[in-house]
C-alpha cells in the first residue's frame, strides 16, 4: 500500500499536511478525539460519530485489522480518522481486511503520519473544531473557502441521515466468547419494545435482545401517536431512545414528539441522544461540553450502590444541573461532576449519558438493560 498526501485546514486556521491511506477524496467534519485503547473499528462504525473526524491517542493503530462482526453498524459515518502509526498488517485471526481497505470500502478518510498529541492538546484547550482534509485539494485559501461554504455540525440533522428508513426486527442477541458469534434473539418473549433509531449502535439492540425483549426498531421519524396507542393495546411495553450523532437541539420534532409519549406514561430508557432529547423535551436545553467525553476509561459513580464503573463515553453535549428539578441523579461522571444518569420523578422514564453496551467492553454497566427489562 503506497501512502498519499492529504492536506488539512481547520478553522482557527491552522493548515497541516500529513499522508492519508484507504479512502481518497475531500471531507468536512467536526474534530474531537477519543482515548480508547482499543475498538477502533467500532469507533470508527458509531453512528454517533457522523460529520466528524475522530483522533485516536492510542499511537498504534491497525495492529487487529478489521472483520464484519465488530461493525456497529453496516458502514462508516464518520468523516475519517487522524493517527499517529499506522500498522497496516492485521496481527488477528479474526481480521479478514486491514483497515486502510476497511476505510476505502466505507469511503471514510485515513490520515497518520500526524502529530495526534499536538491535535489532542489543541482540542482540549480550544474546544472541537470544524476541519477540512483532502486528497485533492492542497490550496490553503481554497480548503478554506470550501470549509466556510459548508453546513457545521449543529446546523445539520444527522440523526435523520444516519436512522435506518424502514422499520425491522432486530433477531441478533449478545455475543458469544466461546462461538465467535452472535446468539440468536429468542422471540415471542412476552416483552415487546420499540427503539427508536437515532444512530443506534448494533450492541445496543443486541444486549437489549439479551436480557429477552422483543425488538423492534423503527425510523428517527416515528409517528409517536401510534407508539401511544399500541402500548395502550398492550403491543409493546416501552419504547427505547438510541443514541445518536449531532447536535441535540437540532432535533425540536423528535424532541416534541417524545414529549407526547412521556405525557402518555409511556416507559421509557434512553441512552445517549435519547437521553439528552428527553431532558430538552422536559424543558431542560443541553449544554455543549468544553471538548466532550470520548474514550472507554471514564469513572461514573452509581449513586444508588456507591460502586464506580469504568464506562465508554462519546458526546460533546450534557444536560444541564436545572434537570436535577424534576429527576433523580442516579450516575455522575467522576472526571468532571457531570450528570450521567436520571431516573425521572413520577414518570416511567429513565436514562444515561455514558454507553452500557460498550463494545469492545468496559462492560461495567450492562445490569441497566437488565433493570430496563425488569421496569415493564
Amino acid at each position: 500500500m503506497s501512502l498519499k498526501p492529504i492536506w488539512i485546514y481547520l478553522e482557527n486556521g491552522i493548515y497541516l499536511e500529513a499522508n492519508s491511506f484507504g479512502y481518497s477524496g475531500t471531507k468536512v467534519g467536526e474534530i474531537v478525539f477519543n482515548t480508547s485503547m482499543s475498538g477502533y473499528q467500532e469507533i470508527m462504525s458509531d453512528p454517533s460519530y457522523a460529520g466528524q473526524f475522530i483522533v485516536f491517542t492510542m499511537p498504534e493503530i491497525g495492529i487487529v485489522g478489521t472483520n464484519d462482526n465488530d461493525m456497529e453498524s453496516k458502514t462508516i459515518h464518520a468523516s475519517g480518522m487522524l493517527i499517529r502509526n499506522l500498522n497496516e498488517e492485521a496481527s488477528n485471526f479474526r481480521a479478514t481486511a486491514s483497515l486502510s481497505e476497511f476505510l476505502n470500502t466505507h469511503e471514510s478518510l485515513g490520515i497518520c503520519d500526524i502529530d495526534t498529541r499536538y491535535l489532542t492538546k489543541m482540542i482540549r484547550d480550544g474546544g472541537p473544531k470544524m476541519m477540512i482534509a483532502s486528497t485533492e485539494v492542497s490550496d490553503k485559501d481554497e480548503l478554506q473557502k470550501i470549509l466556510e461554504n459548508t453546513p457545521r455540525i449543529e446546523e445539520i440533522n444527522y440523526a435523520q441521515k444516519v436512522s435506518t428508513k424502514e422499520a425491522y426486527t432486530h433477531t441478533d442477541a449478545a455475543w458469544d466468547d466461546v462461538k465467535l458469534e452472535y446468539k440468536t434473539a429468542q422471540a415471542n418473549s412476552g416483552k415487546k419494545i420499540v427503539a427508536v433509531d437515532f444512530g443506534v449502535k448494533r450492541n445496543i439492540l443486541n444486549e437489549l435482545c439479551e436480557v429477552g425483549l422483543d425488538v423492534e426498531v423503527v425510523p428517527s421519524t416515528f409517528n409517536e401517536d401510534e407508539l401511544i396507542n399500541r402500548y395502550k393495546s398492550g403491543d409493546i411495553k416501552g419504547v427505547f431512545l438510541s443514541n445518536g450523532p449531532g447536535e441535540p437541539l437540532v432535533l425540536k420534532t423528535e424532541a416534541k414528539k417524545i414529549k407526547k409519549l412521556i405525557d402518555a406514561k409511556v416507559p421509557m430508557f434512553a441512552i445517549c441522544l435519547g437521553h439528552q432529547l428527553i431532558s430538552i423535551a422536559l424543558g431542560h436545553p443541553t449544554y455543549k461540553l468544553k471538548f466532550g467525553q470520548h474514550g472507554g476509561n471514564h469513572p461514573v459513580k452509581n449513586e444508588k450502590t456507591n460502586i464506580v464503573e469504568i464506562t465508554a463515553q462519546n458526546h460533546n453535549y450534557n444536560v444541564p444541573d436545572s434537570v436535577c428539578s424534576i429527576a433523580k441523579v442516579t450516575h455522575m461522571n467522576l472526571f468532571d461532576n457531570t450528570i450521567e444518569g436520571l431516573d425521572y420523578i413520577d414518570k416511567p422514564v429513565f436514562s444515561v449519558q455514558h454507553h452500557p453496551e460498550a463494545s469492545p467492553g468496559p462492560h461495567d454497566s450492562k445490569y441497566i438493560f437488565k433493570e430496563f427489562a425488569d421496569r415493564l
